[in-house]
């Protein structure tokens, strides 16, 4: 039986990784069903907020991955409505599927280019797009982008991809409950740990770590706000790239005034393949976020073992209950501190049981069959 035929356009692929969440979704994707379906990918030759090519790729034509997958990368002079024409013309596709709502070249030109092709199904993640926190950054535009939109019937005839219920209804809320909807998790990391990573505790100690892009969103700010009020030892590294030179200044005016039992340190962007590894040898991921669709550097903080403190705007629900860490309200910021001087009193014993209860949780999700089949329902 000959595949189906799935054409994605993505901004940013693999081998990136600054753009975080969407190239791992994509990614994990591809991992997981690439044996039933034929993937090819057209994205840029370039990583999130880089303008150097990749070394390793050939730019503006089709390349083909370890992996066997096809991906074209177009080179930034080549970026043009006319190569976006020209690929989906000249492609042999069944489905086509789009990152994100607000790309002009890799969501809001392939739809236009799609619209007199009725036989080919589209489908749009929404990749958090819809949610209230994140509507409420660059307000104005983009509610004269989503007034754009609706004149135009643009999105009328996609199906919209969401990884939960909320999602769901945030996408229903925004453009109308006439739209169809497909729920379908986000696929895990096909790479795992095959055991848990030993961590030594020392009671009145605790080093963590938050690995996601610096901007407003993510709560950097917050994070360091909220550390002026633990009074135990601690350590706090975090990686990602600055997408906010304004932002990230703060942050930086911000980390000097914390008290001296904090120590903070910026480490840079890291590297896909080296998240689990890094994640292994900390003690506590700390992630007051403003909002997350999934969040998988939550679940890879899981899959190693390492306990969670963050806020209650991500899809990681009672994790309290779950005895793998806490989420917590961002109205209380007290509450955040007390949780990370609890967490740094744990003698070994008490957190070797909540490391290997994160690890087992983690475990239980990556084998859950339910996930693969919503995601295979998204190209029926």
């Amino acid at each position: 039986m000959q595949k189906k035929k799935i054409l994605i356009f993505i901004d940013w692929y693999l081998p990136g990784y600054k753009a975080g969440g969407p190239i791992q979704s994509v990614a994990n994707l591809v991992a997981h069903l690439k044996d039933e379906f034929e993937f090819s990918i057209i994205t840029r030759d370039t990583d999130y907020c880089e303008t150097v090519p990749y070394p390793i790729v050939k730019s503006d034509e089709w390349n083909t991955l370890t992996n066997g997958i096809k991906v074209f990368y177009i080179s930034q002079n080549n970026l043009t409505r006319n190569i976006i024409k020209k690929l989906i013309r000249k492609s042999d596709f069944d489905v086509v599927y789009l990152n994100g709502i607000y790309s002009y070249y890799f969501t809001l030109l392939p739809l236009f280019y799609l619209r007199k092709k009725h036989d080919k199904r589209v489908v749009v993640a929404a990749r958090g797009m819809f949610a209230e926190s994140a509507l409420n950054v660059k307000k104005t535009k983009k509610t004269f982008f989503l007034r754009a939109i609706r004149i135009l019937r643009l999105f009328d005839k996609v199906l919209f991809h969401a990884t939960n219920e909320i999602e769901k209804n945030d996408i229903r809320k925004t453009m109308g409950e006439l739209f169809e909807v497909l729920t379908a998790a986000n696929l895990p990391q096909k790479n795992t740990l095959e055991k848990l990573p030993h961590r030594v505790k020392v009671s009145g100690e605790l080093h963590m770590v938050n690995i996601a892009r610096i901007a407003p969103e993510k709560n950097l700010l917050v994070a360091l706000k909220i550390l002026k009020n633990v009074k135990s030892n601690v350590s706090f590294d975090f990686y990602g790239p600055v997408y906010n030179q304004d932002y990230w200044k703060e942050c930086q005016s911000a980390m000097p005034e914390l008290p001296a039992n904090v120590k903070v340190s910026y480490r840079g962007s890291l590297d896909s393949e080296k998240v689990l590894p890094v994640l292994s040898t900390y003690h506590c991921m700390f992630m007051p976020t403003q909002g997350e669709n999934f969040g998988h550097i939550i679940l890879q903080a899981l899959m190693t073992g390492c306990p969670l403190i963050i806020s209650d705007q991500t899809p990681w629900k009672q994790l309290q209950d779950k005895k793998i860490g806490w989420d917590l309200s961002l109205s209380n910021l007290t509450d955040f501190a007390k949780h990370i001087d609890l967490l740094s009193e744990m003698n070994q014993s008490d957190f070797d049981a909540l490391s290997t209860n994160a690890f087992h949780f983690a475990k239980q999700y990556l084998e859950n069959p339910e996930i693969l089949e919503q995601n295979r329902r998204l190209f029926a």
